[in-house]
């Protein structure tokens, strides 16, 4: 069982979207924590999850989203899927991306879910030696424009970076908006810290779960779904610290998306044994 931020960060859904499904009534937590009040969630609901989650990027509203989850047969579902797709269509502005989301959930449903298996490995992380910088930014999807400013910082100072580099996300949860990221490069040699520019050795990690992702950005949340899958069932290890994540091949020495090569760290740690006087 997870905790609500654990839930978020591994599944890629923000909090405030996982208490709204359960103010809906979309997806209640398995369970609440007589002691503490949080709420749980457990692998099993992932299935469910994913499925609001293409059925609201299809256009369905709440109302729409809990009937098709009251059917037991995915035939009606498909069928409610084929009445959207018309009523998008019918639409002088087309909404092509929807339309997208609606035909992979349809072959999803006939064909059955090919999903991707991923291999957890464990290993540990020295502590390096880095050039960062880190920033609350827009979304995810401005990264980029954070790595662009780390790299004209160096050539202006003429300060020679390391091809190894990392992300590492400070957020204790998923977040849709204004993003904690913090970017690492490793130098050999010391400088001095200007505005959120900083040089400093880094924690080093003696338990990392990892594993490598292959193809678009896109396949990144089901590698997460994987780890959250892989950690029920080690129920030795929690999760503790900071996510990072190396982008070994991207946009900018890759041209095709599907050659891509991302690796997802998790960093974890060793679960107490409860122990009882006799």
């Amino acid at each position: 069982m997870f905790r609500i931020g654990e839930f978020s960060k591994l599944i890629q859904v923000s909090v405030r979207m996982l208490r709204y499904y359960d103010e809906t009534g979309l997806l209640k937590p398995a369970e609440i924590d007589t002691w503490t009040g949080y709420r749980m969630y457990s692998v099993e609901q992932i299935p469910t999850l994913n499925k609001i989650i293409y059925l609201r990027d299809s256009g369905f509203n709440v109302s729409e989203i809990a009937i098709a989850l009251s059917c037991d047969d995915n035939t009606l579902t498909i069928e409610l899927l084929e009445k959207k797709q018309c009523e998008i269509k019918k639409n002088m502005q087309l909404e092509q991306e929807k339309l997208m989301k609606i035909e992979t959930a349809k072959q999803e449903l006939l064909n059955g879910k090919n999903e991707i298996h991923y291999n957890v490995s464990i290993k540990s992380i020295p502590s390096y030696y880095v050039l960062s910088l880190r920033k609350v930014i827009p979304n995810y999807y401005a990264e980029g424009e954070l790595w662009k400013e780390l790299s004209d910082f160096a050539k202006e100072r003429n300060i020679d970076l390391s091809e190894d580099t990392f992300s590492i996300y400070h957020d204790e949860d998923y977040r849709e908006e204004n993003v904690d990221v913090e970017l690492c490069a490793k130098v050999n040699k010391s400088g001095q810290d200007i505005g959120s520019f900083k040089f400093y050795y880094t924690n080093p990690v003696p338990i990392m779960a990892c594993t490598m992702v292959y193809g678009d950005f896109s396949n990144i949340s089901i590698a997460y779904n994987v780890f959250a899958k892989w950690l029920q069932k080690n129920s030795q290890y929690t999760m503790y610290g900071e996510n990072r994540q190396i982008v070994h091949r991207g946009p900018w020495n890759e041209v095709d998306p599907q050659k891509y090569l991302t690796e997802i760290q998790i960093p974890l740690k060793r679960m107490e044994k409860m122990s009882c006087d006799n």
